[in-house]
């Protein structure tokens, strides 16, 4: 017996024409608190519910029964939701179309080409040595910024200046500069366009984006002026590297995934500016969630620190091989994900008729796996708001499809192991160096837009740990030396 899916009152209240013309930022196409009413849906309605949003429809799941039968479905080619505003800028502006939005045998052939450099382990670890470069210049920012409280003026601009930096010295083997003093306008346009970028999409994502182009409304030009930004950096770094390695492209990191000739320059373009986006803001925003649920949780931060310390002794940099000693680090990352997983939702739409569960679902169901809900599920997690990593490392205790930040199967996101690289990493070089403190105790809401937002400043502070290093020199001549906490 099959029975019609849980229907949630639809969402059509919202004034589509102050959408049109740039409502403010609470609305759902800005900061909206909508993963936390999702999960309101989830226990009211159970592991399964329809829900509509203005003209978009979706069915949304959180259960990890449905998304192990979800996955073992899977076709050769899984779509995605079709994100239509990006995709209506590419085709304005005739550019191609990167992973995010390719579907079907181009998917395939572009994913497998990035897959062989992004998805396996023993390519990824050999990326440490650069991500290290920046975070050891990264802390020399910290203590240059931070006031006498180790506080920042601006400590979510800050972490996706690193974040940037970071993921386009993989990308490029090229520094912007966002780390110094004087920072290149460029380098700070290409965070502006994304934030923007981010902010404008979901607006159109509910009411349709043929109806913001054709009326070329605020939401539409900002959206299409951020892209243009975007693509105009990624365009240049990405010309710049394949011709300076044009002798050996099998021996550069970008190169080598573009040489196999598997995809075309613009889709090398889309996709690589896809990656910096991810690079920037999800990366950044997972670190910062990382620190403040440490910041919370000082006993768990001071049992962190002392398996950094216990692994790396008197190294003075961690590597990938030594963060295969580390359980607990990983533990607290993925504690960090469950509670607050920058990106709160990931979609499929299932291109043939699907049973899930008692509920039959038809061809171009739009699916939302809605990773917010689980990880605060007393169901999968017995007390989900304690912050307790300790729960990763009891084996089987933990269904593996309750924790699915980075997606499911085949279209997980292909950079994955890039991402966890970086945030173990930067987690050694922080909790090593400073005890990150909260600097009140008044809760912190999240949001959504794009991603998973806290609703103000988050309230940490970065304070050195007595002894434990020396500022030698300034950046690139051996910035720190370790000498044990007093």
């Amino acid at each position: 017996v099959f029975f019609p899916v849980p229907r949630c009152a639809p969402h059509s209240s919202w004034d589509v024409f102050s959408l049109l013309q740039g409502a403010p930022r609470t609305h759902l196409g800005g900061f909206f608190p909508f993963p936390a009413l999702t999960a309101q849906y989830h226990r009211r309605f159970g592991k399964i519910f329809r829900m509509k949003l203005g003209a978009f429809d979706s069915v949304h799941i959180a259960g990890p029964c449905l998304l192990e039968a979800l996955y073992r479905r899977e076709s050769p080619c899984p779509q995605r939701l079709e994100i239509k505003p990006w995709k209506a800028y590419r085709d304005y502006r005739r550019e191609g179309y990167g992973l995010l939005i390719l579907e079907g045998k181009d998917w395939q052939r572009v994913r497998s080409a990035f897959q062989k450099k992004l998805m396996k382990p023993r390519e990824v670890v050999k990326l440490d040595t650069t991500i290290n470069e920046v975070l050891e210049d990264f802390m020399y920012r910290i203590d240059e910024i931070c006031d006498h409280n180790g506080q920042m003026e601006d400590v979510y601009s800050e972490f996706n200046k690193w974040s940037f930096e970071s993921i386009c010295l993989v990308l490029y083997g090229k520094r912007f500069g966002l780390l110094q003093e004087d920072v290149e306008e460029e380098s700070l346009n290409f965070i502006k366009a994304v934030k923007t970028m981010m902010a404008t999409f979901g607006m159109m994502m509910v009411t349709p984006v043929e109806l913001h182009k054709g009326l070329n409304t605020k939401v539409w030009q900002a959206h299409t002026k951020a892209w243009d930004e975007i693509f105009k950096t990624a365009k240049h770094s990405i010309d710049c590297r394949l011709q300076k390695h044009s002798a050996n492209p099998q021996g550069d990191f970008l190169c080598d995934i573009y040489s196999g000739g598997h995809l075309s320059r613009k889709e090398l373009y889309a996709a690589i500016a896809e990656l910096q986006i991810a690079g920037v803001e999800t990366t950044a925003n997972s670190l910062l969630w990382a620190l403040y649920n440490l910041s919370r949780n000082p006993h768990v931060q001071q049992k962190l620190f002392q398996e950094i310390q216990r692994v790396l002794g008197a190294q003075r940099s961690p590597s990938a091989e030594s963060l295969g000693d580390m359980p607990y680090l990983k533990a607290c990352l993925k504690e960090s994900m469950r509670l607050s997983p920058s990106v709160p939702f990931t979609t499929r739409t299932i291109d043939t008729e699907m049973v899930l569960g008692n509920y039959v679902l038809p061809k171009g169901t739009v699916l939302m796996i809605n990773s917010y809900a689980l990880g605060c599920s007393e169901e999968y997690f017995r007390g989900w708001a304690e912050f307790r990593p300790e729960r990763w490392l009891q084996r089987g205790s933990i269904h593996p499809f309750s924790h699915v930040p980075f997606g499911i199967g085949k279209r997980m996101c292909v950079g994955r192991r890039v991402a966890e690289l970086q945030l173990h990493l930067a987690l050694c070089w922080l909790i090593r160096k400073y005890r990150v403190v909260a600097t009140d105790q008044e809760p912190v809401e999240t949001l959504h837009s794009g991603i998973l937002i806290p609703n103000r400043a988050l309230p940490i502070a970065f304070r050195p740990r007595a002894g434990l290093c020396t500022l030698q020199d300034p950046p690139l001549g051996g910035l720190y030396q370790w000498e044990g906490e007093k």
